[in-house]
């Protein structure tokens, strides 16, 4: 492996730079989501009973005290709730953009991790072939094998740069997999505060 990293050149450097970033963005962003996790539907359906026995203000408090945006956005709901369920129906639409912006920051740059390792990769290879035949030209000679060692080690790159790109976008779609999840869990969750809030404003 050590062999392989030294024989690519010096755009493996830039490449294994890359992987370091990107795997820190994916971990950053699952720290944040596992926390994000915290509330869940089950925190919805308790929340929606104590609504229902002791009212807005001590659900408000319940959420204040829990975090994640299930408990957010229920709390943005029961602040207004006492003006009835549209408007909290409408408050929860406008603060869930913010949430949805909050779960899914960073993910530009993952992308562009994953796009760039790739390239860079080439472009190490283009840069290998070139230094390969130049030094074909320099000795006046076509062996086959002084053709494949040049050529192989121009590939080392390309090979790298694919590599750190299948990890990485592993690791965003298990980011994205998650995100889909609470998504559907603020959804479910939102909905039975809102039958409750309803209920309350009959």
């Amino acid at each position: 492996m050590v062999d392989f990293f030294q024989n690519g050149g010096v755009f493996m450097w830039p490449i294994l730079g890359i992987l370091v970033i990107g795997l820190a963005f994916v971990g950053e962003r699952l720290y944040h989501l596992i926390r994000a996790m915290a509330t869940k539907f089950d925190f919805a359906v308790s929340l929606s009973s104590q609504i229902e026995k002791d009212g807005f203000d001590a659900a408000k408090k319940t959420c204040k005290e829990n975090v994640g945006p299930v408990a957010n956005l229920c709390y943005n709901a029961l602040d207004v709730a006492d003006q009835g369920v549209d408007v909290a129906e409408k408050t929860i639409e406008q603060t869930a953009n913010i949430e949805m912006s909050s779960l899914e920051k960073n993910m530009t740059w993952i992308a562009l991790c994953i796009a760039t390792a790739p390239m860079l990769g080439f472009l190490g290879t283009i840069a290998g072939m070139i230094v390969a035949f130049a030094e074909i030209a320099a000795q006046d000679n076509i062996s086959p094998s002084i053709v494949a060692k040049g050529i192989g080690q121009a590939l080392n790159t390309t090979a790298f740069g694919l590599v750190v790109a299948v990890i990485l976008q592993f690791g965003q779609n298990v980011v994205m997999f998650i995100i889909d999840n609470i998504v559907v869990t603020v959804q479910k969750s939102t909905t039975v505060v809102l039958q409750s809030i309803a209920k309350i404003n009959k």
